[in-house]
């Protein structure tokens, strides 16, 4: 057991004793992965569940990007934030944050979750690289299954970005559902767990789409602390996730508990990014022997992709 457990083991914390280690409402950061009244609502019952169990004021914070809310929290103006992988390497390496906790899904799944590249239902494509020279709506840049893990599922097909086709960043996950519904780019990636609630809620039409492929298994995102949070409060949110039981604040997540959570949690995502990066310097990309290198893709129109909207621009 390590300290942060024993301390957690040995006692609770009451309301008083958290209110005095911290004078003000507790601050959680929130990536758009959607539109900012999707976010809060869907993370509201959490909210709710945290200050009752805290016995202080809670605030949902979500940033205006993947990087606004990484940077708010490593500037210190954020106490606590729910970030992605790739969100959370690219600040830890300029700040002492703590990851604590993230959700679990039971059974075989466990602590992950999924990206997929989705096309028209129309479309032609029946395999990654058949995309060779589409242009590929993506979520933010910081995005890990919006943006980083699709363009690794394309590296493996031998597609490298902005060589073999081109990359459309359109911001949140239902934007790129959206444009990919509406034949406004031949494909998109985003989050598998986001592009299921949106067809469950109606908000996407299941004729209008088709699953591509289906990234592996990602680490879950990591609820993480800001570098100097006292002790006795950060021992009192662990306890406040890891005691949660409520169905409502859950459902947001499709997580069945939180469960403890650590750095080398995302070393896997670590790799790929690292396999993208190295790409970028490989003419061929994973595939790079025998290839000769090629110019960058100017913006094409493919057979399939309807006449509607301006490339680049947010839906």
């Amino acid at each position: 057991m390590s300290s942060a457990d024993a301390a957690l083991a040995a006692r609770p914390l009451s309301g008083d004793a958290v209110s005095q280690s911290i004078m003000k409402a507790l601050r959680c950061g929130l990536l758009p992965g959607e539109s900012r009244a999707v976010v809060e609502r869907l993370n509201e019952p959490l909210r709710v569940s945290l200050e009752r169990r805290l016995g202080l004021p809670v605030k949902l914070l979500v940033g205006s990007t993947y990087v606004a809310t990484g940077e708010a929290l490593r500037r210190g103006q954020l106490d606590l934030a729910y970030l992605g992988p790739v969100t959370y390497i690219l600040q830890s390496r300029h700040a002492g944050l703590e990851p604590f906790a993230r959700p679990t899904h039971g059974g075989s799944r466990g602590p992950t979750f999924q990206a997929a590249i989705l096309v028209p239902a129309d479309s032609p494509v029946k395999s990654l690289e058949q995309l060779r020279g589409a242009e590929i709506a993506m979520g933010d840049l910081a995005s890990t299954s919006g943006a980083w893990v699709p363009r690794h599922m394309l590296l493996r097909a031998g597609l490298a970005a902005d060589r073999d086709y081109v990359r459309r960043t359109l911001g949140a996950h239902d934007q790129v559902a959206a444009a990919v519904a509406a034949g406004q780019s031949a494909a998109g990636g985003l989050s598998l767990q986001v592009l299921r609630r949106l067809l469950a809620e109606r908000r996407l039409e299941r004729r209008a789409v088709r699953i591509l492929a289906e990234s592996p298994p990602i680490p879950e995102y990591l609820w993480t602390f800001r570098e100097g949070l006292p002790v006795e409060l950060r021992e009192a949110i662990r306890r406040a996730f890891f005691e949660l039981r409520e169905p409502a604040a859950l459902s947001a997540y499709a997580a069945e508990s939180f469960i403890p959570a650590v750095d080398a949690d995302v070393d896997r995502v670590r790799h790929w990014m690292e396999e993208i990066l190295e790409a970028r310097l490989q003419p061929g990309g994973l595939k790079a022997a025998g290839e000769q290198p090629v110019q960058p893709l100017p913006r094409l129109t493919l057979p399939w992709r309807r006449a509607s909207g301006a490339s680049g621009e947010r839906q």
